[in-house]
């Protein structure tokens, strides 16, 4: 039998869908507050997570982001079942890595098949051989790429990676993002930038995507190029882009490999592990 952990502080609100999973062949198990939630999600591993926003000791948001973080959790299914339904914290939920968003009330076929899609996200993540997937949906605002700073940073540790690599891959892939949003979304905060991280045997790949019409990344006269890296700092001022724009000569360097798809609103940054690395330790 699938097990779902529901992690909700109201014995009522529990209770409404501990009895739904029931009736779908889910055996329940209910915590009450984040800790303990983060807590059985180690120990059990549950099939899938049924998680509330405001809980008594930490939010859902952290607890969240904290099962992404950790090797043991990453992969666990997570629904977000709240009363808060705002587009604000709709987009948070999916930026710390949610798999779904249901709002109360809810329609119980709504929940049924956001757990279903939920699972599904899992298995295609291990029948396609990867140990790891995040997606996160941003909206184009600048600050919320200071919580993805350390939500990435904490994701990156979980791999072979040096220190110094954990770093390049983290500022490659914020350069990316803030060009999504300014260049790609031009700051339209109704756009979102996709951010989708996966983990394979051998390498990491974050892609970032932007709703924008996309551009052609060999005629980029905003961007600074290896030949004469600061004439286009004229062009950026007249469009009023920030200062810098060597986010591509950035990248490029902190990578092994950087691939744009061919409308050239996405781009995929891609960082091999060393073949110490994947050799393991020698005893």
């Amino acid at each position: 039998m699938s097990t779902a952990l529901i992690v909700e502080d109201h014995p009522d609100q529990a209770e409404m869908v501990a009895h739904v999973l029931r009736l779908r062949a889910y055996e329940p198990i209910v915590a009450d507050n984040g800790e303990t939630g983060l807590r059985l999600a180690r120990t059990l591993r549950p099939d899938v997570v049924i998680l509330d926003l405001m809980l008594p000791d930490i939010n859902g948001f952290d607890v969240c982001r904290r099962l992404r973080s950790d090797r043991d959790t990453m992969l666990t299914p997570v629904v977000m079942l709240t009363a808060l339904g705002d587009a604000e914290n709709r987009i948070r939920g999916f930026r710390v890595g949610a798999n779904a968003y249901v709002t109360k009330p809810y329609a119980i076929d709504k929940l049924i098949d956001a757990i279903a899609a939920a699972r599904a996200w899992r298995t295609s993540i291990e029948q396609n051989n990867i140990h790891g997937e995040i997606h996160v949906e941003l909206n184009s605002e600048i600050v919320l790429l200071q919580d993805l700073n350390d939500f990435l940073l904490n994701l990156c540790r979980e791999t072979p990676f040096t220190n110094e690599q954990v770093l390049q891959l983290r500022q490659a892939v914020l350069e990316m993002a803030q060009n999504a949003i300014e260049w790609g979304n031009r700051h339209q905060s109704d756009r979102l930038v996709s951010i989708t991280y996966r983990v394979y045997d051998d390498r990491v790949e974050i892609t970032v995507r932007d709703q924008g019409s996309g551009f052609d990344v060999h005629n980029l006269p905003h961007a600074a190029v290896v030949d004469d890296p600061f004439t286009h700092l004229d062009v950026r001022d007249k469009l009023g882009l920030r200062a810098g724009g060597f986010g591509l000569m950035i990248c490029k360097g902190m990578v092994d490999e950087l691939r744009y798809n061919d409308v050239g609103n996405e781009v995929t940054l891609i960082k091999r592990f060393l073949a110490d690395d994947l050799a393991g330790p020698t005893t």
